[in-house]
């Protein structure tokens, strides 16, 4: 690397903040192994209130919390109806597959959604001895397509199809798309039957996801969590973090999106072509094609600012609470004489 100035690789490389450093290190801890960590406790009811769910779960990773939701409303061997695209199908190494006995029927999500159809068209093939569906689940927001927020129409409608089949949201970003779009977390996740949002991305704790349900669907997920070697013991330390986040880092990715959407117009300055248009990035995500992403990595990085691909031609811009206006205009400085 040649001394980075701007890390626009991913929001999960956000430090985190003074005061969440300080709610870190005064922390009140206990064995949450035994359910008797506090602050713990205190983190999972207060998102399960953002979501409105009655309990909630935390977790490592949201990996993690989207494999444990695998593993409770997923029978081994049914469908997971999911978007060929999503984080669950092609960026957790596989692991459906080996953690629930799961298997993907992929429908297209070039805008980040799919469509009722594509659900009632899996359920209606069940009845000509094909594999029945376990489980229907959606990304908010959805990463690949840039970011993209479901709508609440194109969710009443999936849901409305899945029928008695259960719906999980991977909300990793799921206060993205409220800021985004003005629709609470809650009204989101009320199509759902459970929902999980990261805390280490845009609200910049260092590490923990929340996974939410109903008390029965969460008493399993905790087992699952067990078994996965994902129970912690005086994990207070930092979900305190977290619960900063929570209070003090949603209202302010507004601040990222902007800057998404001025790197988004100097994307589509340079390369009209590259399928980045800056009226659709709503959230903090550009992404766009290049021919040689090897040799457009290099350049920016020699001007200090890191960049990443999700895929071969496809490279990804994410912006967060570490980078400022003066590192968009480093950026976007870098990207006008670029390969």
């Amino acid at each position: 690397m040649g001394g980075a100035l701007v890390d626009l690789r991913s929001d999960t490389v956000t430090r985190p903040t003074p005061e969440m450093r300080r709610a870190m290190y005064e922390a009140e801890v206990g064995d949450d192994g035994y359910g008797e960590d506090p602050t713990v406790a205190a983190l999972e009811a207060a998102y399960a209130e953002r979501v409105a769910k009655p309990a909630a779960l935390f977790v490592p990773s949201g990996t993690m919390a989207n494999q444990i939701a695998l593993r409770v409303l997923c029978p081994p061997g049914a469908l997971v109806v999911a978007g060929r695209r999503q984080h669950v199908v092609i960026y957790e190494a596989g692991a459906a597959a080996v953690n629930a006995g799961a298997q993907f029927h992929m429908v297209e999500d070039g805008d980040g959604t799919f469509t009722a159809t594509d659900v009632a068209s899996v359920r209606r093939a069940a009845d000509h001895h094909q594999p029945a569906p376990g489980l229907v689940c959606v990304e908010q927001t959805h990463m690949p397509a840039g970011g993209r927020p479901w709508s609440l129409a194109a969710l009443d409608a999936v849901r409305e199809a899945a029928g008695p089949v259960p719906l999980h949201m991977d909300g990793a970003r799921l206060f993205n798309a409220e800021v985004a779009t003005g629709v609470p977390a809650a009204q989101f996740a009320g199509y759902a039957t459970t929902v999980m949002t990261c805390l280490s991305k845009g609200l910049c704790a260092p590490v923990g996801s929340v996974l939410a349900g109903d008390e029965d669907v969460v008493s399993e997920a905790r087992l699952a969590r067990q078994r996965l070697g994902g129970a912690m013991r005086q994990a207070g330390v930092v979900a305190a973090a977290g619960l900063v986040g929570l209070r003090t880092m949603v209202d302010r990715l507004s601040e990222d999106h902007a800057r998404a959407r001025r790197l988004a117009e100097a994307v589509a300055e340079r390369w009209p072509g590259a399928g980045c248009d800056p009226q659709e990035v709503v959230t903090n995500i550009v992404v766009f094609h290049h021919d040689d992403t090897d040799a457009l990595l290099a350049h920016l990085d020699a001007h200090g600012v890191l960049v990443g691909t999700i895929a071969p031609g496809v490279v990804r811009l994410v912006t967060h609470h570490d980078v400022d206006d003066a590192g968009v205009e480093t950026t976007a400085k870098a990207l006008a004489d670029a390969p």
